[in-house]
C-alpha cells in the first residue's frame, strides 16, 4: 500500500538470529480464576507449534482462516496465526466477536476455516435462526471449549461437516485433537489407540485427586493411584528430573507449585495439568473439568461442566455457569448455577417446577444444583471463557450480591425451585433448614 512508505532499516539487534531456547514472546493466560499470568514462549516452542498445527490441519495457501479472537492471546497466536504463517494461507481477522457480524464477515471474506473458543458457538446458536445460516464456505471449525449440548445442534444448524476440537493450554504440556466427523468421536477431545499408548502412554497419566484439597490420593506405599476406565482424574506429564523442561511464567514462580515428586516411584518428577479428563474403553478422551471447579458434595465429586451441559439442554435456559458454594452447617460445597434465561423467558413465566423435575430426573440428587442464581448476563474473559471467581466469593450470601440477581433454591424433598430469601438463609445458618 502507498501509505506503507516507512523504509527505516531495522536495528542490528533486531536482525540477529534466534536460538531455540531464547524468549520469543510472552503470552497471557485467560485469567478465569485469577489475574492473567505471562507465559514464556521460546523460539523453539513457537516454531514447533506453528509447524505441527499447520500439518495437522492440512492447511494450504488457498485456505482462508477466520478468527475473531483477541490477537494478544495464545488461542489466536498458536492456533491461527502461527500455523497460517507456516502454511502461507490467508488470515481473516475480525475486530471483535459479535453474532451480528460473524456470519456476514465470513461470507464476505469467503473464509473456509473458522476458529472458535469457549462459548462462542453457544452465542451463535442462541441467535435467531436465519435462512442464510448455511450460506457460507466453511468446511471446518477448529478450536476448544465446544460443549456437548452445543456440539451437534451447532453442526446441524450451520451445516459444517468437521468439528475439530482440541485440548491444550498455553501454560501446559501435551495436547489432544479430535477431528470429529461422525457420532463415534462426538464430544471428545481425542482418541487414544495402540500407537499412542506405545509412544506416549508412559509419559502421560490420569491420577486420582482429592477435589477439596486438590492433593493427589496416594496408596499405602505413598504413591499415586492411576484412574480406571471412565474414571475422571487429573492429567499429569512426566519430566526428566535431571533437566526438567516445562512452561514457566515470566517473573513468577507459580509453575513450581505444579511439580509433583515421588509420584509412581522415588525420585520421579511430573507436571500437573490442573485439568481432569476421563477415557472410556474405546480410548475416547473427554474433558471433565478444571481442577478447582469440580467440587465435593454429599461425599461425591460433582463436575461443573457436566451439570452445565444438562442445564443447557433445558429450553428456557440460554447459558449456565455452575460452581460450588459453601453452605452454613454443611460439609463440602453444594451446587449453584448462575443462569441466563432464553429470549422471552422471565421469572414470571419461567417453569421452575418443570426445571426442578427435569434436573432431578437427569442427575443424581447430589449433583443437582440446589441454588439457582438468575442473572441477565454471565461474565466472560476476552476469549469467551466463563468467569467464576466473583460468583464463588459471593456464594449464597444475599447481602453480598452485586447487581439485581435473584436467587432460587431446591429445598430437601422439594421438586420445584423456589425463591431463596434472607429468612431461608438465616434458617440455614441456624441449622433449621435441610438440604
Amino acid at each position: 500500500m502507498s501509505s506503507l512508505n516507512d523504509q527505516t532499516v531495522l536495528p542490528v539487534d533486531r536482525q540477529k538470529g534466534w536460538k531455540p531456547e531464547e524468549i520469543k514472546s510472552l503470552l497471557y493466560t485467560s485469567g478465569t480464576t485469577g489475574l492473567p499470568k505471562a507465559i514464556i514462549m521460546s523460539t523453539g516452542r513457537e516454531l514447533t507449534t506453528g509447524y505441527l498445527t499447520a500439518r495437522y490441519l492440512k492447511l494450504k495457501p488457498s485456505d482462508r482462516f477466520y478468527s475473531c479472537m483477541p490477537a494478544l492471546h495464545g488461542a489466536f497466536h498458536g492456533l491461527c496465526c502461527l500455523p497460517s504463517i507456516h502454511a502461507g494461507c490467508t488470515i481473516v481477522l475480525s475486530r471483535k466477536f459479535s453474532h451480528q457480524t460473524f456470519w456476514p464477515e465470513i461470507r464476505e471474506s469467503r473464509a473456509n476455516i473458522v476458529q472458535y473458543v469457549g462459548e462462542l458457538c453457544r452465542y451463535l446458536l442462541n441467535a435467531p435462526p436465519s435462512p442464510l445460516d448455511k450460506e457460507h464456505n466453511v468446511h471446518m471449525v477448529w478450536g476448544n471449549g465446544m460443549r456437548p449440548d452445543v456440539w451437534e445442534p451447532f453442526r446441524a444448524r450451520f451445516g459444517i461437516p468437521v468439528v475439530n476440537e482440541l485440548y491444550a493450554a498455553t501454560d501446559g504440556l501435551g495436547a489432544t485433537f479430535s477431528d470429529n466427523q461422525g457420532a463415534f468421536t462426538q464430544h471428545t477431545i481425542g482418541k487414544r489407540g495402540l500407537l499412542w499408548r506405545l509412544t506416549f502412554g508412559r509419559s502421560e497419566k490420569r491420577i486420582k485427586i482429592d477435589v477439596d484439597t486438590e492433593e493427589i490420593i496416594r496408596n499405602d506405599k505413598g504413591f499415586a493411584i492411576e484412574c480406571d476406565v471412565n474414571e475422571p482424574g487429573e492429567v499429569i506429564h512426566k519430566l526428566d528430573p535431571a533437566a526438567p523442561i516445562y512452561p514457566t511464567y515470566y517473573k513468577n514462580d507459580a509453575a513450581l507449585k505444579r511439580l509433583l515428586k515421588d509420584v509412581f516411584k522415588k525420585g520421579d518428577l511430573w507436571f500437573r495439568s490442573g485439568d481432569m479428563h476421563r477415557m472410556d474403553a474405546d480410548g475416547r478422551v473427554y474433558f471433565v473439568d478444571r481442577l478447582g471447579d469440580t467440587f465435593r458434595w454429599k461425599s461425591e465429586n460433582v463436575s461443573t461442566n457436566e451439570v452445565a451441559d444438562i442445564l443447557g439442554q433445558w429450553p428456557q435456559i440460554a447459558e449456565a455457569n455452575v460452581y460450588g458454594v459453601s453452605v452454613p452447617k454443611a460439609d463440602g460445597r453444594c451446587g449453584c448455577a448462575a443462569v441466563v434465561f432464553s429470549e422471552g423467558i422471565t421469572e414470571a413465566n419461567a417453569d421452575f417446577k418443570g426445571l426442578g423435575k427435569y434436573m432431578l430426573s437427569s442427575l443424581p440428587r447430589y449433583a443437582v444444583p440446589i441454588f439457582l442464581r438468575i442473572t441477565p448476563a454471565l461474565e466472560y474473559t476476552g476469549t469467551l471463557k466463563i468467569q467464576k471467581g466473583r460468583l464463588k466469593k459471593e456464594g449464597i450470601e444475599l447481602e453480598k450480591f452485586t447487581g439485581n440477581d435473584r436467587m432460587y433454591w431446591l429445598p430437601a424433598d422439594a421438586d420445584e425451585y423456589r425463591p431463596f430469601t434472607q429468612k431461608d438463609l438465616e434458617a440455614l445458618r441456624a441449622g433449621t433448614a435441610r438440604l
